[in-house]
């Protein structure tokens, strides 16, 4: 009497989750605790974060000076005294181009009246006229004296206007409204320098306090957290700084050519606006376009200076800032809003323009540190789940055409069996897990198994084969970071003699049998490598494991077969069913090569040489690549010198 199939173990039972402990709930204060802190102590921290950027803005410039022989003293005041040259010639030229223009604004008074009174007597007028008449029904006639009403009662006379003249004003009066405006800036300006000078001077001594703050007990991620932050701000800074400068030469050239008075204004102020994210452009498009309607009786010169900005800015942001940035800040569009919203409540208007690099320091830090690996998720470009867990996802959800599409954008750059091996066995292997645990009830199990097979099945068309260079690009929104990071193996590249050519039985038309592991998935992978042995001219079958189990192997049919290839995904750390496994194959076909694809690469199995020779295979892989060169290879060298041993592969 046949022995019993061994049965299958029982699921493990998944607990519930915990509840919050104190370490997330210290978290959590600790970040109400620090909004509150950058609310209240915005005064002072507002100039000290001006200060940090403009000191990433300078490190360049002192290095370079530095690396010119000049001492660090010397190089940090030169940068900073030009820095401040900068601004003050920004400061002149902003304010003379604001006196002239001021001086013009009498002439084009009588051109915004005109265009006013067109616009009232046309549409304005007429709208006017329209609800005029609406109303006129239901309201009393104007004529029609109230009744009771005296026409001489003091409430019927016409009031008289009361106007209140203040005296002349002091000099200290005049002094203080000269000066109040400008004393704010100038103070903040001052500080921000002071800090600047002393952030360069101190900047080793300040990278080894934060790094004994943040992290002495791992001082290399600390340098590297530091030194990423540090490389990227700074380019950030000098790549928006050089950007937002050419938009504002552009701006100032164009407005010079339409004819717009003081172009130069409007290109510095272009320059600066920009630095706000998605409406900068738009608020510097807005009073030089309303100045051109007041210089012009037509509408031309608005016009061309509204299309000015409209061409100028998607130039700009679509095709100069991905060529310098390399297509990304490193956050994501999305937290690009929220954290414009976000550090405007903080901080008003300075908040605005410091909300990016505020934004990117706060996904390198959390990048680099482990309690803040959320800002990373929240905030940065990169994405949350790799493709092999966006696979799982898709097989979890059953959407097997979201699958296949993610399939064929990746195929795009790779060979069918770098995918394979890259995204959807590393996604079984996921689903195996999770078995494994408890948490994927039968129905589930069986959407996953029928997911796998139709995505199997939908690539059937696809070529095993490295793609032409260059590849076909897609568009950037397209493809994740992720994606086009993903390693490409090599498609195998072994060609085979004609059918013909080969010996008994490897010109059989299915001399490979792909076994199925024990494991509910391990009928997917078999079916791939199955698939890519077919597009390499190498006919193969699949095989359950309960078809050559104790019981039912010996009325298997193993006609026609030279090379048996089993695959399992999870071994449950026990090889003994493997071992029982091979040793029956061996019983059944002693002329036949015993393939053994353990796909997960880190199986501590793989590591034992002594359980490898055990195992009783003659070849031992890791990946769908090496099973399918190691057939072809031991295919080739049996149709040219038979029983010549093949290499291909790591011999077991």
């Amino acid at each position: 009497m046949p022995a019993p199939t061994e049965p299958l173990p029982a699921p493990a039972q998944v607990p519930p989750p915990s509840s919050p402990d104190l370490k997330h709930l210290v978290t959590i204060v600790a970040v109400v605790v620090v909004v509150a802190a950058l609310y209240l102590g915005r005064e002072v921290l507002i100039p000290i974060t001006l200060a940090v950027l403009l000191s990433f803005v300078l490190a360049p410039l002192v290095g370079l000076l530095r690396r010119v022989g000049l001492p660090r003293t010397p190089s940090v005041l030169a940068a900073v005294v030009l820095a401040l040259g900068v601004i003050l010639l920004l400061g002149s030229l902003i304010g003379m181009q604001i006196a002239g223009l001021a001086q013009d604004l009498p002439r084009y008074q009588s051109t915004i009246q005109q265009k006013i009174d067109t616009v009232q007597n046309g549409v304005l007028h007429r709208l006017n006229h329209l609800v005029g008449e609406l109303g006129h029904a239901g309201a009393p006639s104007p004529d029609a004296a109230a009744p009771g009403a005296d026409p001489n009662s003091p409430a019927a006379r016409e009031a008289v206007p009361v106007r209140i003249e203040e005296g002349p004003a002091s000099p200290l009066d005049l002094a203080h409204r000269i000066l109040a405006p400008v004393l704010g800036p100038l103070e903040t300006t001052f500080i921000v320098l002071i800090v600047t000078v002393f952030i360069l001077m101190q900047q080793a001594d300040l990278r080894d306090r934060l790094i004994r703050l943040f992290g002495s007990d791992d001082l290399h991620r600390t340098t590297v957290a530091l030194d990423d932050a540090a490389a990227r701000l700074s380019k950030y800074f000098l790549a928006q700084l050089a950007i937002n400068a050419s938009f504002g030469v552009v701006v100032c050239v164009g407005l010079f050519l339409i004819g717009v008075p003081s172009p130069i204004l409007w290109g510095i102020l272009a320059a600066l606006l920009r630095f706000i994210p998605y409406v900068g452009s738009l608020l510097a498009a807005v009073l030089p376009t309303a100045l051109a309607a007041a210089v012009e009786p037509g509408w031309s010169m608005a016009l061309w200076t509204a299309g000015l900005f409209l061409a100028t800015e998607p130039v700009i942001g679509q095709v100069v800032e991905p060529m310098v940035y390399g297509h990304s800040t490193g956050l994501s569009p999305v937290s690009v809003i929220v954290a414009a919203i976000f550090w405007t409540w903080l901080w008003g208007p300075i908040g605005l323009i410091l909300a990016t690099p505020l934004t990117l320091c706060l996904v390198v830090l959390g990048r680099h540190v482990e309690r803040l690996e959320f800002l990373d998720v929240i905030l940065g470009d990169r994405p949350a789940l790799t493709p092999a867990e966006n696979f799982y996802q898709r097989m979890l959800a059953g959407d097997a055409d979201e699958a296949q599409a993610q399939a064929e954008l990746l195929l795009e750059d790779r060979s069918l069996s770098s995918y394979y091996d890259e995204v959807a066995l590393k996604g079984l292997q996921l689903a195996a897990n999770d078995i494994q645990r408890g948490v994927i009830g039968p129905e589930k199990l069986a959407l996953l198994r029928d997911t796998a097979a139709t995505l199997v099945d939908a690539l059937s068309e696809a070529e095993d084969t490295d793609p032409p260079a260059p590849p076909k690009k897609s568009a950037p929104e397209e493809r994740s970071v992720a994606e086009k990071a993903l390693p490409r193996r090599p498609a195998p590249a072994v060609v085979l003699p004609p059918p013909e050519a080969r010996p008994a039985p490897w010109g059989g038309p299915a001399p490979v049998l792909c076994v199925a592991g024990r494991g509910p998935l391990d009928e997917a992978a078999a079916a791939m490598l199955a698939q890519l042995l077919g597009k390499h001219g190498l006919g193969a079958r699949t095989a359950t494991h309960d078809a050559v189990s104790r019981s039912h192997i010996a009325a298997f049919d193993l006609s026609g077969v030279a090379m048996v290839c089993v695959s399992y995904l999870e071994l449950s750390g026990s090889p003994a069913q493997l071992r029982y496994l091979l040793r029956r194959l061996r019983q059944r076909l002693p002329d036949a090569k015993l393939l053994v694809g353990l796909w997960p690469s880190d199986d501590p199995l793989l590591s034992d040489a002594t359980m490898q020779a055990a195992l009783g295979a003659d070849y031992r892989v890791t990946s769908l690549a090496e099973a399918v060169t190691a057939c072809l290879e031991e295919a080739r060298s049996r149709g040219t010198v038979a029983g010549e041993p093949a290499e291909a592969a790591t011999p077991g």
